[in-house]
């Protein structure tokens, strides 16, 4: 009997090890798909700036597999992901993200959007940075109807900088 009691335990062991390493590999097999899968969006997560001395400061940016340019930046400091949007007049701010970077709303602005007319409040960002390219006091808005916590880099920023897009890369310079 008691020989009886102790393959069971060793059963029951065997299930609860089995059970663990099943969970244990799904778990690892989550984190790398959703490291891969935040790759394929944002694969511009860590920049590297080119600095030639004399020459302009300089960003590559790889297109991600949507089609589009995301980046990791800085707004005032503080990390944000940017997505590169020349049809966009002002860096726009979604409204929760505005909050949390203790934004201050200016003066209420009606703005036309590709999805209709929208109100927004302007803005002013002391710090924007793109790499090593730091733009200081530029326009922004924050936007209410604005989900998520991307920033559309819009050309209150981009204007002041030259691009150059070649295949699946945008080269970024900022002027002396």
């Amino acid at each position: 009997m008691n020989n009886h009691n102790s393959e069971k335990a060793n059963r029951r062991l065997g299930k609860g090890m089995m059970i663990a390493a099943w969970v244990l590999t799904l778990g690892l097999l989550t984190l790398f798909f959703n490291g891969v899968l935040d790759d394929q969006y944002n694969p511009n997560r860590q920049l590297n700036t080119v600095v030639t001395t004399g020459e302009p400061q300089e960003v590559v940016l790889v297109r991600n597999k949507f089609g589009h340019y995301v980046a990791t930046g800085a707004i005032n400091g503080e990390a944000v992901v940017f997505m590169l949007d020349t049809g966009a007049t002002d860096v726009a701010v979604p409204l929760a993200l505005a909050n949390r970077l203790n934004l201050e709303r200016g003066a209420e602005a009606v703005f036309n959007t590709a999805n209709g007319k929208i109100t927004a409040w302007r803005t002013r960002l002391e710090r924007v940075t793109l790499g090593g390219i730091e733009l200081t006091n530029v326009r922004g808005s924050i936007l209410p109807s604005m989900g998520g916590d991307e920033v559309l880099l819009g050309m209150s920023f981009l204007k002041h900088l030259e691009l150059v897009q070649r295949g699946n890369t945008l080269t970024i310079r900022q002027g002396m």
